[in-house]
C-alpha cells in the first residue's frame, strides 16, 4: 500500500509591472514525480518541523489546524512550506529580532540555504542561529489536494499563498529545480495551453484562482477571509450487489451516490447495471446498454430527457433490440427526438431503430469516413455550435467539441448545470484520439473551451456521473500535455525513430498489450507537433525540430 505523505506548497506573489506575478520553479527532468513540470515551492512535511513551532509567531497550531480542518499539526504544513521555499527558491519569509525581513544578502539565504540543502543543519537550527521567527499569520490557506489512487507517489498537500519577501532574489537550486520564472497567472495559463509549460492539476487549479485578482493585496485579503472548506473525506453509504456498501471518496461512484442520496440513507447504487433506469435529475434518466468492454467500460450510457408527454434520447447506443425496447418502454413510446454526441458505432446505431418505430427526428452531425463510424446515421437536423434546443427537462446548449471525433457534440442542460459529454470526458481513463479523424490539437482546444462553460457535473458516455467537473477537464488537459512532453522528450533522445519506438518510450507506463491503442494517440500528438513545426517525418521516421 502506497503511503500518503503530508506536504505543503507556497505560492509567492508580488506586484510586477504587468500586475500580480507568481513564482514558479521547473522540476528537473530526472525527478520521479512530475519531471519537467512547473510548480510552486514545496515538499513533504518533516517530523522535525514540529520542533520549529517554537520559532513561529502570529497564529498557534490550534487556530491553524481549525482553518485546515485538522485536529492538530496545521502549523507544521506552513513551516514545511517556508522551509521548502528557502531550499528550492532561496527565499525566506521570516522576521529578525527587530521584526524585519532578511535582506537579500542575509547569510541564511546563502550559507544557511546550502547547509539546509546538504542536510548539514536543520530548519530549527537555522532559526535559532540567526534569531529568526516565522510569521505564520502572513500565510493564507488556498486549498487541499490528495493525489488520486494509482499514482506512483501520493501526497496530502495543502496550498498556501504569501507576499514574496521584498529585497530577496529567487534562485532555483540547480538540482531539484532547473529554472524559475515570475509570471502573471494569465501568462502561465496561456503557456500551458500552448504546451510550453507543463503544469500539474493542483497547480493549474491554484493559478486559475490567482488569475481572478489584480493585486497581491486583493488576493491575500480574499484568501485570509475565505479559507476553503474541507472536502468530503468519509465513505458514503450505498448499495452494491444487493447489500449495503461503503463508497470511498476516490471511488468512481462517489460523486453520483452523494448527488442521488444526499441524506446518506444508503439507497443509491454503487454499480452500473445494464437496463436499470437511474433518475439523475428532474426529467433526466440514465439507462446503460449491455455492451461492456475495454473501450466502453460498463457500457454506453443512454440518457432520457422527458416529462411523460414527450421525451428525447441522447446517445441511443448500439442497435441492441433489448436496450432500445427498454428505452421505448420507459418513454411510453413517446420519443420526439434522438440526439447523438457522435457517430462511433457504440453511440448512434440505435437512432435509426428508434426513428423507425416512433418517427423521431434525428439530431447530430453526419458521420465522417472511417470503419468505426455509423455510416447509416442520417440526421434530420444538424445543430450549430451554441444553438439551444428546448426540451421537457430544460434548455440544452449544443457545443461542438471535435477531437475524439470530428463530429463530436456535447449537450449542456443549462437549468441542471449538467453536461452530457459523450466521449469527450471518460471516467477512469483517457479518450483515444485516433487520426485521421481524431485530432489532438482540436481535442485540447475543445477541452479548453468546455472549461469556460457553466456546469457542475458531467454525465459521460460511459460510467458514473463525474463531480468537480471543471477539475476533471483541467486534469485531462494536464495529462495530455504531460504526455506530449514525454513524446517530445522521446523525440529529443531517440530520433530519428519510428512511431512504434517512440510509443514505447513515451508510454512506458502503459501495459504492453495496450501499446497498439496508445500508438494512435502518440501519432495524434506527433501530428499536432508537426503542425506546430516541432516535429517532422522523414522516410517513415520521426525527428524533432527546434522550437
Amino acid at each position: 500500500m502506497i503511503e500518503i505523505r503530508p506536504a505543503a506548497t507556497l505560492a509567492l506573489v508580488r506586484d510586477g509591472h504587468r500586475g500580480l506575478e507568481v513564482l514558479l520553479l521547473q522540476r528537473t527532468w530526472q525527478a520521479a514525480f512530475l519531471p519537467g513540470h512547473f510548480v510552486f515551492p514545496g515538499g513533504a512535511v518533516d517530523p522535525q518541523d514540529l520542533d520549529v513551532r517554537a520559532f513561529t509567531s502570529g497564529r498557534g497550531d490550534a487556530a491553524i489546524s481549525q482553518t485546515l480542518s485538522l485536529d492538530e499539526g496545521g502549523a507544521d504544513y506552513m513551516i514545511a512550506a517556508l522551509r521548502e521555499c528557502l531550499e528550492e527558491a532561496g527565499l525566506l519569509l521570516a522576521l529578525d529580532g527587530q521584526g524585519r525581513l532578511p535582506p537579500g544578502d542575509h547569510p541564511v539565504l546563502s550559507e544557511g540555504r546550502e547547509a539546509l540543502r546538504r542536510e548539514a543543519t536543520s530548519f530549527h537550527a537555522l532559526c535559532k542561529q540567526y534569531g529568526l521567527v516565522l510569521p505564520l499569520d502572513r500565510l493564507a490557506y488556498l486549498g487541499h489536494w490528495v493525489t488520486p489512487r494509482g499514482a506512483p507517489r501520493r501526497f496530502d498537500t495543502r496550498f498556501f499563498v504569501a507576499l514574496a519577501p521584498p529585497g530577496q532574489q529567487a534562485a532555483h537550486d540547480g538540482s531539484e529545480t532547473i529554472d524559475h520564472a515570475w509570471l502573471t497567472p494569465a501568462e502561465v495559463l496561456a503557456a500551458h495551453r500552448q504546451g510550453r509549460m507543463a503544469l500539474g492539476y493542483p497547480t493549474l487549479r491554484t493559478l486559475r484562482l490567482l488569475a481572478d485578482f489584480a493585486t497581491p493585496e486583493a488576493l491575500l485579503r480574499y484568501a485570509h477571509a475565505n479559507p476553503p472548506t474541507a472536502r468530503p473525506s468519509r465513505p458514503w453509504p450505498a448499495r452494491k450487489g444487493g447489500v449495503a456498501w461503503q463508497v470511498e471518496p476516490d471511488s468512481p461512484a462517489y460523486a453520483e451516490v452523494r448527488r442521488l442520496d444526499p441524506q446518506r440513507r444508503g439507497t443509491a447504487s454503487a454499480e452500473i447495471e445494464p437496463g436499470r433506469a437511474v433518475a439523475l435529475a428532474p426529467g433526466v434518466t440514465r439507462v446503460t446498454a449491455p455492451n461492456p468492454g475495454a473501450m466502453t467500460g460498463p457500457g454506453t450510457n443512454s440518457y432520457l430527457l422527458g416529462d411523460g408527454d414527450d421525451h428525447l434520447v441522447i446517445d441511443p447506443g448500439p442497435a441492441e433490440p433489448a436496450h432500445l425496447a427498454r428505452l421505448l418502454a420507459l418513454c411510453g413510446g413517446r420519443i420526439s427526438r434522438v440526439l447523438v454526441t457522435h457517430t462511433h458505432v457504440d453511440h448512434s446505431p440505435g437512432a435509426a431503430w428508434l426513428k423507425a418505430r416512433t418517427g423521431a427526428r434525428l439530431v447530430g452531425l453526419p458521420p465522417p469516413p472511417g470503419p468505426s463510424q455509423d455510416a447509416g446515421f442520417a440526421p434530420d437536423h444538424r445543430p450549430a455550435h451554441g444553438e439551444r434546443l428546448e426540451t421537457p427537462a430544460g434548455t440544452l446548449k449544443v457545443l461542438h467539441t471535435p477531437g475524439h471525433a470530428s463530429n463530436h457534440l456535447c449537450y449542456l442542460l443549462e437549468p441542471a448545470r449538467l453536461l452530457f459529454a459523450g466521449d469527450q470526458v471518460m471516467q477512469g481513463s483517457t479518450v483515444v484520439i485516433n487520426p485521421p479523424d481524431g485530432d489532438m490539437a482540436a481535442y485540447l482546444a475543445a477541452l479548453q473551451a468546455l472549461g469556460e462553460e457553466p456546469f457542475d457535473t458531467i454525465a459521460p458516455g460511459h460510467g458514473f456521473l463525474i463531480g468537480e467537473a471543471h477539475a476533471a477537464i483541467d486534469f485531462l488537459v494536464t495529462h495530455r500535455l504531460a504526455r506530449e512532453h514525454k513524446v517530445r522528450r522521446a523525440l529529443a533522445r531517440h530520433a530519428p525513430a519510428s512511431l512504434e519506438a517512440l510509443t514505447r518510450h513515451a508510454y512506458d507506463d502503459v501495459p504492453a498489450e495496450k501499446l497498439g491503442v496508445a500508438a494512435r494517440s502518440a501519432l495524434a500528438h506527433l501530428l499536432k507537433l508537426e503542425a506546430e513545426g516541432r516535429a517532422a517525418q522523414q522516410a517513415g521516421q520521426w525527428v524533432a525540430r527546434e522550437d
